[in-house]
């Protein structure tokens, strides 16, 4: 089908780096041309060895999900000539240690809050459905063992 590239670099520069204490502070650059700072989370390595205003896969894995739901919804709202003004999700992520013993992403909650005009403006049932078709038809939710649950704002 498709292929997608990321390009994910690190330099040590003039740290020590058997002691451990590097950052962890690296670039990720997508095939557009745009890079982003990225780093281990704060909450997995300590400052000052994890850059905290740098991105952190959790975050990103969070933020893809989200992403991914957001563009799904979008579509099918156009297609049903919903007009969406506004879309903003404040998405959350939880991990944690599962049965196994291993530290997971859990469950992600995705909060929608859509904002609509014209002619067509959606009922909250009309927009549950979107929410359920846009979870189904998203490949990163489709690709992931982590809980998604979609708590619609509006």
């Amino acid at each position: 089908m498709s292929t997608y590239i990321a390009t994910v670099s690190w330099e040590r520069g003039h740290q020590q780096f058997t002691d451990n204490n590097y950052s962890r502070g690296h670039t990720w650059t997508f095939d557009g041309g745009l890079s982003v700072p990225a780093s281990s989370s704060p909450d997995v390595v300590p400052v000052p060895f994890s850059i905290a205003e740098n991105v952190d896969p959790e975050e990103a894995f969070v933020a893809s999900i989200s992403s991914c739901h957001m563009l799904f919804f979008l579509s099918l709202a156009a297609a049903r000539h919903i007009t969406v003004d506004h879309y903003q999700d404040h998405a959350s992520g939880q991990m944690e240690k599962r049965p196994d013993g291993k530290t997971a992403m859990t469950k992600v909650i995705l909060r929608p809050d859509a904002r609509y005009s014209g002619d067509k403006i959606p009922d909250s049932k009309q927009i549950q459905r979107l929410h359920h078709r846009a979870h189904e038809l998203c490949f990163i939710a489709n690709s992931v063992t982590a809980e998604i649950i979609t708590e619609i704002v509006r």
